[in-house]
């Protein structure tokens, strides 16, 4: 009897812990009895039928990720490699959506080849309608194509896609290489236009500068021009002035009006000596030479005296 209890105890021991099922937070086990499901175990420890109710598949309710690394065609035949990471979770831990999440694949792996064969397939058809010049700048829009047709596929599999990143968007060495010329040469192409473009404002402000700096000297030589004009009007003023003073003097003084002018004419030899400079003058020194010029200036005045005929009258 003693062996048999202990048999027995022994029995419904091992029924208890065979029972027992720990199952991790962030995760529940999807529970089947004899191939149907049964239940939901949630985080912790619990209690299934022995030997009847078994652990069909434990499912994480966690956000997962995974890397995708793929290749595209451009319509104009251009190779794309992308790299992308995917992040995504159950959509709930709402009963139908675990059994959905489940029983739709055999295992996390066809789960897995499913999801990357449905993203890489809507990014190829995105990327064939487009131009390789066009692919670096439409990362956001190619996201968005993504999103527009994995968000419905993944909800019907019990799944909830969270973000997606395009990492690394690359072409062929080749093609790099043609791009990387591409931009060299458009930058060449915009350092000569911003070259040609300065060059012209400075010639454009050179030529205002030497325009107004002409302007300004014609305008000072106008002015400079008018001063000694008006100067040299003055000073046949004065000399006139002079000249009618000193003339009315010399009648007062009853002197001869030829002395005044044989005054004038050594002042004027005296002044053609004292400022030539060095340069040759060729001058009438005899005394007939003078004489003539003292006729000539003799004549000079006598122009504006009034005739003897006119005196009488």
């Amino acid at each position: 009897m003693t062996i048999l209890l202990i048999i027995i105890a022994f029995f419904v021991l091992l029924v208890i812990f065979t029972g027992l099922v720990t199952v991790n937070q962030g995760y529940v086990a999807v529970t089947t009895i004899f191939g149907k499901y049964s239940r939901i175990l949630g985080p912790g420890l619990n209690f299934k039928i022995p030997f009847i109710e078994l652990v069909h598949r434990r499912i994480s309710i966690q956000n997962r990720s995974v890397e995708l690394e793929f290749q595209a065609v451009t319509q104009d035949q251009a190779n794309v490699y992308f790299k992308a990471m995917l992040l995504y979770s159950v959509l709930n831990q709402s009963e139908d959506v675990v059994k959905n999440v489940a029983f739709k694949f055999v295992d996390d792996r066809n789960f897995m080849q499913a999801l990357i064969r449905t993203i890489e397939g809507t990014i190829r058809s995105f990327v064939a309608t487009k131009k390789q010049a066009e692919i670096l700048g439409l990362r956001t829009e190619i996201i968005l194509e993504v999103k527009k047709h994995l968000d419905d596929t993944l909800e019907s599999w019990g799944y909830h896609m969270i973000d997606i990143q395009l990492n690394d968007i690359t072409f062929d060495e080749e093609i790099i290489k043609s791009m990387a010329r591409v931009v060299a040469s458009n930058n060449l192409k915009a350092a000569a236009e911003n070259e040609g473009q300065a060059l012209l404002i400075t010639k454009t402000k050179s030529a205002e500068a030497d325009g107004n700096a002409i302007k300004i000297s014609a305008l000072a030589e106008k002015e400079a021009a008018m001063q000694r004009g008006q100067g040299i009007a003055l000073f046949r003023q004065e000399v006139a002035r002079g000249m009618a003073q000193a003339a009315q003097e010399m009648t007062v003084a009853n002197l001869d009006a030829s002395y005044l002018l044989f005054s004038m004419w050594t002042e004027a030899i005296k002044h053609f000596a004292e400022t030539g400079k060095g340069n040759v003058m060729f001058l009438d020194g005899s005394t007939n030479g003078m004489e003539n010029t003292m006729k000539q200036m003799m004549a000079m005045m006598k122009l504006g005296e009034p005739t003897v005929a006119e005196k009488k009258k």
